[in-house]
């Protein structure tokens, strides 16, 4: 029995013991709390609580700022490369547009001092315009819209408004075939237009002209303008053919090498002008010997 009553005592003072320790941590901690608290300011634990959790606050804020910034400059690299692929498509137009607008202007001009010269020249002439050309580099002949049923024989001078083009040397009833002036198989009395010196101007092909049969005495200078002599009825005298380019005077011979570039880029003719007069039909012998 009394084994009894001393284990229930112990078991209360056990009890006791537990419900002491527990107020007592409850009022320690109520204790620690306003002690973080006193004066309205933050306490130490506070504090401590608090820069952890700032530093942990600061961290993530700064990878989101960083995350912010990648897809900031993202969306700016995107929109930057949409401008610039949309601007370099209009910069595309506005030189295409602009290319057409300086042929368009050059054409123009090029019209507008053709039809100065049709008005100004005496001679009857048939328009026509080059719609073919020999299949070399370097092209010898070209071909015409104009033919037999425009008034068209073989024989006849072609020009454009800068100087003389070549020789009419096969004709159809709608086109016909012009030897080239710079053709290595023509020739044209020349001569000097300041000095009045003659010789035989000779088609060089790529090289232009090369003027014949001039003496080493005579004064020649680069520059010199050479012109049509007027000889044998083929070409009125005075009209432009090429500037000369170099001159040398071998140690043997008698004659000068005078290199001419033609006052005429064959390369780019368009449209030329057909000498229609009397003396054209009713000629016999041509200055150009026969081309191919």
């Amino acid at each position: 029995m009394r084994k009894i009553i001393n284990g229930r005592k112990k078991q209360s003072r056990s009890a006791k013991v537990k419900l002491i320790l527990f107020f007592g941590g409850l009022l320690i901690g109520v204790v620690l709390l306003l002690a973080t608290t006193v004066g309205g300011r933050f306490g130490f634990f506070h504090s401590l609580t608090l820069d952890g959790m700032g530093k942990v606050q600061s961290g993530f804020s700064r990878v989101g700022q960083s995350i912010n910034g990648v897809v900031e400059k993202y969306v700016y690299l995107v929109d930057l490369k949409e401008e610039n692929t949309r601007l370099r498509k209009m910069l595309d137009e506005y030189q295409q547009q602009l290319d057409e607008y300086r042929e368009g202007h050059t054409r123009f001009l090029h019209f507008e001092r053709e039809l100065e010269f049709k008005k100004q020249e005496k001679f009857p002439q048939i328009t026509a315009r080059v719609v073919g050309r020999d299949g070399e580099r370097w092209f010898h002949n070209v071909v015409v819209d104009r033919g037999q049923n425009d008034g068209v024989v073989k024989g006849m001078v072609a020009r454009t408004s800068l100087g003389v083009v070549g020789q009419v040397i096969q004709v159809s009833k709608n086109y016909s075939k012009i030897l080239l002036a710079n053709a290595p198989s023509s020739a044209i009395d020349a001569m000097i237009q300041k000095s009045r010196v003659r010789g035989v101007l000779k088609g060089a092909g790529e090289d232009g002209y090369i003027l014949h049969y001039v003496l080493k005495n005579e004064q020649i200078e680069q520059g010199d303008l050479i012109v049509t002599a007027g000889i044998g009825g083929m070409f009125s005298s005075g009209v432009p053919l090429g500037v000369v380019q170099s001159v040398r005077k071998a140690r043997r011979g008698m004659f000068q090498e005078i290199r001419v570039k033609p006052v005429i880029d064959f390369q780019k003719l368009e449209i030329l002008y057909i000498d229609t007069s009397e003396r054209q039909k009713i000629r016999k012998e041509m200055s150009f010997p026969q081309g191919r």
